[in-house]
């Protein structure tokens, strides 16, 4: 199994990769988001150091309990991040043989407006997708540029609160979700090795559900496609730990990467990466193929 970004190809096995959480914006669910590009720089910096092979930039809250922010507002976020992205990892020395080098700048977003404006910079190799690919436009724009699609299973657009919603069996319903948008990427023009696959913890999905999910996720493997997982600090671990403060749920985050771990994930979005660098590579090391 391998994953192909524009300039390079990332195979499988080998150790899980860890995406460093950098949010560009004010309202960030965690407390941890930042409008200065400097600091915001200083902290994916940070996450290089302590072993992130992905830094995830985010120029908008995904909480449902605030409004979209205008197309421009968030381009121009993107652009003075991107715009300083080698301020990243240049004068760092990787944390390990096996970390990915230079890292993968991932953009966080799901409108095909920004995405046609991120894109021709070269920098972003991975478009993380959060609104479940009602068609087929970020599909097709990757496969222009060469940049690899993180494709997120929800239901309903983004930005929405689906609290509601009930599945009778969520996992049956992710795997036909998969198997419909990796057939409209690969229609698009993407190849399979471009994309990646997110079972969307907490999105359109009550705590049963989000727990189901890390039970039963091996279940992804049928697919063939890197499987990560956005494990920090959600909601399903507060309810069950009785931490309503996402801060305080790092403990419960490094749980849930040991299990999917265990499970086939291949790589693990967190805010905390010291942690999770820890585990997987202690992990890997007990068990070079992660099984």
């Amino acid at each position: 199994m391998r994953l192909r970004l524009p300039e390079r190809v990332i195979d499988f096995p080998r150790r899980p990769l860890v995406m460093g959480i950098v949010n560009v914006n004010d309202d960030s669910f965690s407390g941890d988001g930042t409008l200065d590009f400097g600091k915001a720089v200083e902290l994916a910096r940070g996450q290089v150091a302590a072993g992130a092979d992905v830094i995830d930039v985010g120029a908008e809250s995904a909480r449902t309990n605030r409004a979209a922010i205008p197309v421009e507002e968030e381009i121009r976020r993107f652009r003075g991040f991107i715009g300083r992205w080698e301020d990243v990892w240049q004068g760092v020395e990787p944390r390990d043989a096996e970390q990915v080098w230079p890292p993968v700048l991932s953009a966080n977003t799901w409108r095909p407006d920004v995405v046609t404006e991120i894109l021709p910079s070269g920098k972003v190799e991975l478009v993380n997708d959060m609104g479940a690919l009602p068609d087929d436009r970020n599909a097709r724009l990757c496969a222009e540029h060469g940049a690899a699609l993180l494709v997120m299973h929800s239901v309903g657009e983004p930005k929405v609160p689906h609290f509601q919603q009930q599945w009778h069996d969520v996992m049956a319903e992710m795997e036909r979700f998969f198997e419909e948008k990796i057939g409209l990427a690969r229609a698009a023009g993407l190849p399979d090795d471009a994309v990646i696959l997110d079972p969307g913890i907490d999105f359109a999905k009550q705590r049963d559900d989000n727990l189901t999910v890390y039970r039963e996720l091996a279940r992804l493997k049928k697919f063939q496609r890197p499987v990560l997982v956005p494990v920090s600090r959600k909601t399903v671990i507060g309810e069950v730990l009785g931490l309503a403060d996402p801060a305080g749920r790092d403990a419960g985050t490094v749980a849930c990467v040991s299990t999917c771990m265990t499970r086939g994930a291949h790589l693990f979005r967190v805010h905390h990466v010291e942690a999770a660098w820890q585990v997987v590579k202690t992990l890997h090391g007990i068990s070079p193929a992660g099984g």
